[in-house]
C-alpha cells in the first residue's frame, strides 16, 4: 500500500493497530511518504500531550497546572482540549479568565481552545496555527479511546501518561502476575506507543519522551506502593518511559477549580496552610521532572 497523503494514512494505520489487529507497524508504514515533513510542519512549538484512556487519574488537573507553571516563567503557552464533551481543562482556564476580570488582576494565562470538529484536517490547522505562535502546546485528551488523542500522541515531543498509583491503572500499560506482581507482558497501549516512538524516530529523528506520572502516591499502603514502584521500574526498562512523582490527592486542587486559580498564584490564595506549601513543591518537582526544553530568551514575552 502506497499513500499519497501521509497524515490520513498514518492515522489509518494507528487505528488499524488499535482496533486489535496485531500488525507490524514498521512494515505497514514503509510506504508512507514525507512523514518527517508532516511532523516537521507542526513542530514549531514543543508538544506536550497528556494522554490516558482511563479517566480519574488527575490528567486535566496535571495538564492545567503544568501549562500555567510554564506561562508563569514567561513562556508562550497554548492549550487544546480534545474532550469537547467534558472540556475540563477549557472550563478551568475559562474560570481563571473570569476571575481575572472579576478581581481586576493579571495572572499567567495560556491561550486555550477546544477542538470541536470531526476532521483531522481541521485539527492539523488548529495545531499548526497555535504552534506557530507559542513555545509550548499542551493537549488534554479524553479519558477514553479517541482517534484524535491517538493522533496527537504520535506527534508529541513529550507524552505524559498520569496514572493513579494502583494496579488498576497500571493495567493500561502492563499486566502483572497475580502471585508475585512481576510484569508478565505489555498492554496494547504500551505496545502502540512503543511502535509510534520508533516510527517517529525513523521519520524525523525525534524521540518521543514518554513520561509516566504517578499521581496520588500517598493513598497507597506501603507494601503495595513498593510493588508498584518495582513493576513500573521493570516495565520502564522494557519500553523506555520515564517515571516521575506527580500530584498527591489534596482537597486544594478541587477547591481551586471554580476560580481557575492554581498553586502558582500564591499572592491570590489567602493564607496558605502547610498542605498548600507542600503541594506547590510537588508541582515544582513535577515540572522539573518533565525535563522540558528551556525557552530561549528571545522567545519570552
Amino acid at each position: 500500500m502506497v499513500c499519497t497523503s501521509s497524515s490520513p494514512c498514518l492515522l489509518a494505520f494507528v487505528e488499524l493497530a488499535y482496533a486489535g489487529g496485531r500488525i507490524d507497524i514498521s512494515r505497514q508504514m514503509s510506504g508512507v511518504r514525507n512523514l518527517g515533513q508532516i511532523w516537521g510542519n507542526m513542530a514549531k512549538a514543543h508538544h506536550i500531550v497528556f494522554a490516558n484512556e482511563k479517566g480519574g487519574t488527575g490528567k486535566s488537573t496535571t495538564a492545567v497546572h503544568v501549562a500555567i507553571a510554564l506561562a508563569s516563567r514567561g513562556a508562550r503557552v497554548a492549550c487544546i482540549d480534545l474532550d469537547s464533551r467534558q472540556r475540563t481543562l477549557y472550563r478551568y482556564l475559562e474560570n481563571r479568565r473570569d476571575t481575572m476580570t472579576r478581581r481586576k488582576i493579571t495572572l499567567p494565562m495560556p491561550a486555550f481552545e477546544v477542538f470541536e470538529h470531526d476532521s483531522q484536517a481541521t485539527l492539523e490547522r488548529q495545531v499548526e496555527r497555535l504552534g506557530a505562535e507559542n513555545d509550548y502546546l499542551v493537549f488534554d485528551t479524553p479519558g477514553r479511546d479517541d482517534k484524535y488523542a491517538r493522533f496527537v500522541a504520535t506527534r508529541a515531543n513529550t507524552l505524559v501518561t498520569p496514572i493513579n498509583d494502583s494496579f488498576v491503572d497500571f493495567d493500561l500499560i502492563g499486566q502483572v502476575d497475580a502471585e508475585n506482581f512481576k510484569v508478565r507482558k505489555l498492554s496494547f497501549y504500551a505496545e502502540l506507543i512503543w511502535e509510534a516512538r520508533k516510527e517517529r524516530a525513523k521519520a524525523d529523528g525525534v524521540t518521543i519522551d514518554w513520561v509516566v506520572v504517578r499521581n496520588r502516591l500517598h493513598n497507597m499502603e506501603a507494601r503495595n506502593q513498593q510493588r508498584m514502584t518495582e513493576a513500573i521500574a521493570e516495565l520502564s526498562k522494557r519500553v523506555g518511559f520515564r517515571s516521575v512523582p506527580g500530584l498527591n490527592e489534596r482537597v486544594i486542587y478541587r477547591e481551586l477549580f471554580p476560580s481557575g486559580l492554581t498553586l502558582i498564584d500564591k499572592g491570590h490564595l489567602g493564607q496558605l496552610a502547610t498542605a498548600h506549601i507542600v503541594a506547590r513543591q510537588e508541582l515544582r518537582e513535577l515540572v522539573t521532572g518533565l525535563a522540558l526544553p528551556e525557552v530561549q530568551p528571545a522567545a519570552l514575552v
